[in-house]
């Protein structure tokens, strides 16, 4: 059986991978102040870091409308059953609006099959759980048993951030205007992790660049064994030489079967700043 997967403008993908899985995504909003764009669509994102770097403002942006998802599903053949994998309800309100849309399409065609997931994560957590999936589907899994798999495979995804640059949280509101320069000036990086609640938490503050990697590359060992059995997933924001450097070091020290590496999208690089990172993988 052929399911249709579809994401929204937080998944951060490899190409080869969105192409080998033929995945629909639905773009989210970026507001800069000579207007609106709707990102991978009328913004690319070699656009998009020239522009942040070139604002004294930070974007904002917004998730994609019910109606907006609404269009997706319609679009896909009413026999096919579609499963969507959203960005965190903690980080958006982009699953609320997948699953309006859901139910917008379901009052005019009550047969279709579609299933709504909170992926309790973002960026490459997402690319893991499709992966997860196009191996599943590769396995003649059912559509009910590939929804209740990713269920499942959403508690165990664990997803890991570092950040070279503390500007843009500062900007943004995220970080409290006297702590960040305090953190700045006593050269803070904090490690973050994608909560059981699926918002993002600070879990430790290290001093200093290298200490924050080497860190960064050691809490992998904390969270999860057996790496043989898994891959991982990396973005970056405008920093691939430092990216492939990390995810050496990290193939280096932990044997993973498999890795893909992309660049960080619009919405977790409009705050992690030039040289940040994450990392997914699974716990189990």
């Amino acid at each position: 059986m052929y399911i249709q997967l579809m994401t929204d403008g937080g998944a951060d993908i490899p190409k080869h991978l969105t192409d080998a899985l033929d995945i629909k995504v639905v773009p989210l909003y970026l507001h800069f102040r000579d207007g609106e764009y709707k990102t991978g669509v009328t913004i690319d994102l070699k656009t998009f870091y020239k522009k942040l770097a070139e604002s004294d403002e930070l974007p904002r942006s917004s998730a994609p409308s019910p109606n907006d998802f609404y269009d997706a599903y319609k679009q896909v053949d009413p026999d096919t059953p579609i499963l969507m994998l959203s960005i965190s309800k903690g980080l958006s309100t982009t699953y609320k609006n997948a699953v309006m849309g859901k139910n917008m399409l379901l009052e005019q065609e009550p047969d279709r099959q579609i299933e709504v997931i909170n992926s309790k994560t973002a960026s490459c957590g997402l690319a893991l759980l499709l992966h997860e999936a196009k191996s599943k589907m590769d396995e003649h899994y059912t559509f009910e048993q590939l929804v209740e798999h990713l269920y499942e495979r959403v508690e165990q995804t664990n997803t890991l951030f570092v950040l070279k640059k503390l500007e843009n949280l500062i900007r943004g509101g995220r970080l409290d205007r006297v702590k960040g320069t305090i953190a700045k000036t006593l050269n803070i990086k904090p490690l973050m992790r994608g909560s059981e609640e699926g918002t993002i938490e600070v879990t430790e503050k290290v001093r200093g660049e290298k200490k924050s990697i080497r860190r960064f590359v050691e809490q992998i060992g904390e969270y999860t064994k057996n790496f043989e059995d898994k891959i991982i997933t990396m973005t970056h924001c405008n920093a691939e030489d430092r990216a492939r450097k990390v995810l050496t070091d990290i193939r280096d020290k932990y044997p993973f079967k498999d890795a893909y590496l992309t660049d960080m999208g619009p919405l977790i690089a409009t705050y992690a700043a030039e040289g940040g990172l994450v990392i997914s993988f699974f716990k189990t």
